[in-house]
């Protein structure tokens, strides 16, 4: 008979296998679903999400958690055990009619929020949002919480963090890359970005976004790249199917370029956990934090830098054509790292996402704590972007609308973005230092050595650490800003004719 660590084990990768189900149906929803289904969908959403729900908070859960060492020497037992205790009592302290309420809700927002945005028309997703954030403060009083209630919503994304740490820390990024960004827009000398804009065929667009995808490692054998409203990246139960998406625009085509890279680092990290613990906590990614910072790495820290393009910019001129006609990699190279404060957090350079992040970050605090009332969104919204990023969006499409994660429930979720910058250049610094060198051009060797890296220090370790702790396992150090301001000003400062500074 096996023993109770034995049974857990087959109980969560039972769980996981409804996961698997659930990434698929959301992903079939964003890609390939009639607007007909919507009504099904939510349905059979909502039942696998109960009966995740319902094994989370089994008794019988709970008996072979009692039976099972709180310690254990086995790093793989004794993650394992620590995941599904936590998980099993955040899950068993919310109602299971909640759980199903807020998935059925969920899949029927997102059909109104992508019409909504369509339409420039707040007012149309607004009663729908309303009743998400009320079953959101209505799962936040379930699970509890010591201070804030949105430390119950944003342990879900990244566990351990808690409202009044992102906050200071949120506060000291703030006071350091304002006044970067105010000299950056000063600044004399100002990047053209003019010839990104130059029409370019979808068709090319596609050649060059797959043939990136390749060279960051992207195992297409195991993965697929498809289009839809907002690019994401969805694993489907392992490494094994990791679908990824994008959105094109023929005059702008760094959107779907930056998108693939962008999703291509979370489908790296996927790709590169241990298969051996598939639907596991062992064989699950550590947090959103360090899943966006793996995103964000490949994207800017590799995917805008002088060094990559320095061996791929022929390749992209050879498939983009005309698109490229005359273009000289210093002239490419400057205008893919355009800083201008922008409405659209998707398609923001790397110094200003931040603030971004910052504005939504303040914004669900405030709604979640009932501080900011549904019908004053988009004016809260607007003031912040002016405030923060010096520009003021004139519709709610490119102000509040803008992203799909409220729709989805997903209050908590922000955040994790600004931290992935920030471990990015954690990590980004720390495999250049045991490279041993700088290198001035990146070539595929050079890339397979980052991500063998990224695979030994982050990826392999699956649940092992929190964040923090992966952070200082791998880097040495706990998360701080001065790498990101480091890296920021040492690249931009340059760029723009600044003098250095004090990072």
């Amino acid at each position: 008979m096996p023993g109770a660590y034995e049974t857990l084990l087959a109980q969560l990768r039972d769980i996981g296998k409804l996961n698997a189900l659930d990434a698929l149906l959301e992903w079939d929803q964003d890609t390939q679903m009639p607007p007909k289904g919507v009504g099904t969908r939510a349905e059979t959403v909502a039942f696998v999400a109960a009966q995740r729900h319902q094994r989370r908070t089994s008794r019988e859960m709970r008996e072979l958690l009692s039976q099972c060492a709180e310690h254990d020497a086995d790093p793989v037992r004794a993650t394992n055990v620590r995941e599904a205790r936590r998980t099993h009592q955040r899950a068993a302290n919310i109602p299971a009619e909640l759980v199903e309420e807020l998935a059925r809700t969920a899949s029927h927002a997102r059909t109104i929020w992508a019409e909504a945005r369509r339409k420039n028309a707040f007012a149309a997703f607004a009663p729908m949002l309303a009743k998400l954030i009320e079953l959101k403060r209505r799962q936040a009083d379930a699970i509890g919480y010591a201070d804030h209630p949105y430390d119950a919503l944003m342990d879900e994304y990244e566990p351990g963090a808690s409202t009044a740490e992102i906050s200071r820390t949120f506060d000291q990024l703030r006071a350091r890359l304002v006044p970067l960004v105010r000299a950056l827009d000063g600044a004399r000398r100002q990047p053209d970005a003019s010839l990104l804009k130059r029409h370019c065929p979808r068709s090319a667009q596609e050649r060059l976004c797959r043939r990136m995808a390749e060279v960051l490692g992207f195992d297409f054998e195991a993965g697929r790249l498809d289009v839809s409203v907002h690019p994401f990246c969805m694993s489907v139960g392992s490494g094994q199917d990791v679908r990824i998406t994008t959105r094109y625009d023929e005059h702008y085509f760094p959107a779907a370029l930056f998108g693939v890279m962008h999703e291509v680092g979370h489908a790296l990290y996927e790709q590169g956990l241990d298969p051996a613990h598939m639907f596991t906590p062992m064989g699950s990614y550590c947090s959103l934090g360090i899943h966006e910072s793996q995103s964000r790495l490949w994207e800017n820290l590799v995917g805008r830098s002088r060094a990559f393009w320095a061996t791929q910019f022929p390749v992209a001129q050879e498939l983009l054509g005309d698109s490229l006609s005359g273009v000289s990699l210093d002239a490419f190279y400057s205008a893919i790292n355009v800083v201008r404060p922008s409405l659209i957090r998707v398609e923001a350079d790397e110094v200003t996402y931040n603030l971004h992040i910052i504005v939504r970050f303040e914004l669900e605090r405030d709604i979640i704590s009932g501080g900011l009332k549904v019908d004053d969104i988009p004016d809260a919204w607007n003031a912040k972007m002016t405030e923060l990023v010096g520009i003021t969006p004139a519709n709610d499409a490119e102000g509040c609308l803008q992203d799909i994660h409220w729709s989805m429930g997903a209050f908590g979720y922000f955040p994790t973005y600004a931290l992935g910058n920030l471990y990015a250049a954690q990590f980004h610094a720390a495999a250049t230092r045991d490279h041993g060198k700088s290198r001035h051009s990146l070539t595929e060797s050079d890339l397979r050595s980052l991500l063998t890296w990224m695979r030994e220090k982050i990826h392999r370790h699956g649940m092992r650490y929190l964040a923090d702790e992966l952070c200082e396992a791998a880097t040495g150090a706990r998360l701080s800003v001065d790498a990101f301001m480091e890296y920021v000003n040492t690249k931009y400062r340059p760029l723009y004719g600044l003098e250095a500074a004090q990072a």
